[in-house]
């Protein structure tokens, strides 16, 4: 039946005022927070684009365009114009270890130190603004940029006499320790290598400093846990260091249920900025269990039930394990982290429990066997919603890639590694086999989801810089200007999905983020360039000028936002 004109119109007025009526949208019950003559990339396949957002409360109550949203206002409701620049759904990094992450903000900074005396004197320095015995940690150092000659104790024993030394490669699987550090854990030449790992050793056997992987753990151990006051400060200083990159919600790898004690001090506290997924130790699946069973899965800001698992290293530490030797090492393959058997032991007691794994797979070697661990897990277990992931998912062997899809598997990569990585990886591993490196469009081709991250502080919590390296394919040295691998370029839209109802889906928390929608939660963010429109070169540069978490800004760039 075709309806009057008039009549048409006022059915459709009155089904507007119930909508916006039934969204909260009434001079009793205004909206708190509004967003007008935006670009808004809603995220949502059925409708992509509008131009308002309403929130009210930590929820968003309408999407729609500026003069319905502006209907819903009061006298009481922060209405902002953003004056044409761009609204997406708050970005959610699937991959960081924020507290260890917060704790370098304020240590030595090594990642950019291109040779080795600037490596030693900025140790140097920073030892010098610490009391004597105080631990000088992280630093992410790369000796790919002085030339790839590693560090060693030697380097640094000198300038740092008074205090322990034990400084992370920017991949976090090989670390520098000085003679203290050493000592402090009991490491000499007469300690055994560790399963899993390797300890250094010089040409007479003794330990040059240097220690890869579980070995770590030998230094780790012997570290005293920060004060809470020290590990509350980190976390604040994470947080509001994400809020400023537009990361509304971070999936945390810390690997310590000393990681899961912060976040709830700070939900405890209402410290809370940005939502936690809090992942612990695979190893630790009964405890996690108990826990859930007694406690739940935590709320939308912290939430509880992952456990992550190591199959491998990482490339750069020549631990990744590899299908074929390395082009720069024809007798090493790499190295397993955990026995596959351990890690299908761990991964199927975990399924049982009800409990989401997550395992870190670097290699092609690294990535078959824990693919295969999970396709062991469901036809023993049966089939449910299990959404397993491989963290990095970095060399995957092509006939693999379509398992991912057939398994239900989330790849959980981290683009700014392609930018990174791709400087050097192809003299490691051949081109061929980097055809397959971050192999962004070939998951995405394959029917399989993707989830993106950054893997902070291994690389910076930027999802901008994610997605530029995401849609060039571009290296950090320049020398790619086409691209590395370009033909595993994808779209704008494909990895802010990436970023966000991807990132949301791989954490099970889809129905509450990851897409601005009513009822979902109000986290979005404001770019100032509308990422969809602009040359692909120029994404890098667009700038993050207001966050907001639950419906409250939690970020704004000085005098640029404006108001009515």
């Amino acid at each position: 039946m075709i309806l009057p004109l008039r009549v048409a119109r006022t059915l459709t007025a009155v089904t507007i005022a119930y909508t916006l009526a039934a969204c909260g949208g009434t001079k009793d019950n205004p909206v708190t927070l509004a967003v007008v003559n935006a670009r808004i990339w809603t995220g949502n396949a059925q409708r992509p684009w509008a131009e308002a957002i309403a929130a009210r409360g930590d929820r968003i109550a309408a999407v729609g365009s500026s003069a319905e949203i502006r209907k819903m206002t009061s006298a009481s409701t922060r209405v902002i114009d953003a004056h044409g620049q761009m609204l997406v759904p708050g970005f959610n990094d699937s991959h960081v270890h924020i507290i260890s992450a917060g704790r370098g903000l304020s240590s030595v900074k090594l990642r950019d130190a291109s040779t080795p005396a600037e490596f030693i004197s900025r140790i140097q320095a920073y030892a010098k603004t610490i009391p004597k015995g105080a631990w000088i940690t992280d630093g992410d150092w790369d000796h790919t940029l002085w030339g790839g000659e590693l560090p060693t104790r030697q380097w640094i024993d000198s300038v740092t006499p008074d205090n322990p030394v034990w400084v992370s490669r920017l991949d976090g699987h090989m670390s520098l320790a000085n003679s203290a550090a050493l000592a402090a854990a009991h490491v000499t030449r007469a300690t055994k290598d560790v399963d899993g790992g390797l300890i250094v050793r010089d040409a007479k056997g003794e330990p040059t400093g240097l220690l890869k992987d579980n070995a770590q753990g030998l230094v780790d151990d012997s570290m005293p846990d920060p004060p809470e006051a020290v590990a509350d400060r980190d976390f604040d200083a994470a947080m509001h260091f994400l809020a400023e990159r537009g990361v509304t919600s971070a999936q945390n790898m810390g690997g310590s249920w000393y990681d899961n004690a912060v976040f709830e001090r700070a939900h405890k506290a209402g410290r809370m900025i940005t939502r936690i997924y809090s992942v612990v130790p695979l190893a630790t699946w009964e405890q996690l269990r108990d826990t859930v069973a007694a406690r739940g899965h935590g709320d939308e800001w912290v939430r509880i039930g992952g456990l992550k698992g190591f199959v491998d290293g990482s490339l750069g530490s020549h631990t990744a394990a590899m299908l074929q030797p390395y082009d720069d090492a024809p007798r090493d393959t790499g190295l397993f982290v955990t026995p596959p058997e351990s890690l299908y032991a761990r991964t199927l007691g975990a399924d049982r429990a009800g409990l989401h794994v997550m395992v870190h797979a670097i290699g092609d070697r690294a990535i078959r066997v824990q693919l295969d661990n999970y396709e062991r897990v469901e036809k023993e277990d049966g089939p449910k919603d299990r959404r397993f992931r491989i963290e990095h998912a970095q060399h995957i062997a092509p006939s693999d890639i379509p398992r991912f899809a057939k398994l239900g598997v989330i790849a959980s990569m981290q683009p700014y590694h392609e930018m990174d990585d791709g400087r050097w990886a192809e003299p490691i591993i051949g081109h061929e086999r980097s055809k397959t490196t971050y192999a962004f469009k070939s998951i995405l081709d394959s029917g399989a989801r993707l989830a993106f991250g950054s893997d902070w502080s291994v690389a910076p919590p930027t999802p901008i810089e994610g997605i530029y390296g995401a849609v060039t394919r571009e290296t950090l040295d320049g020398k790619h200007p086409g691209g590395w691998i370009p033909e595993q370029k994808i779209s704008v839209e494909d990895a802010l999905r990436a970023y966000t109802s991807g990132a949301a889906y791989a954490s099970f928390e889809e129905k509450i983020k990851g897409t601005l929608e009513r009822d979902k939660l109000a986290d979005f963010v404001m770019l100032d360039k509308d990422l969809t429109a602009i040359p692909a070169e120029e994404i890098k540069s667009a700038k993050v000028m207001m966050t907001v978490v639950g419906g409250k800004v939690v970020y704004e760039r000085t005098g640029v936002v404006a108001e009515r």
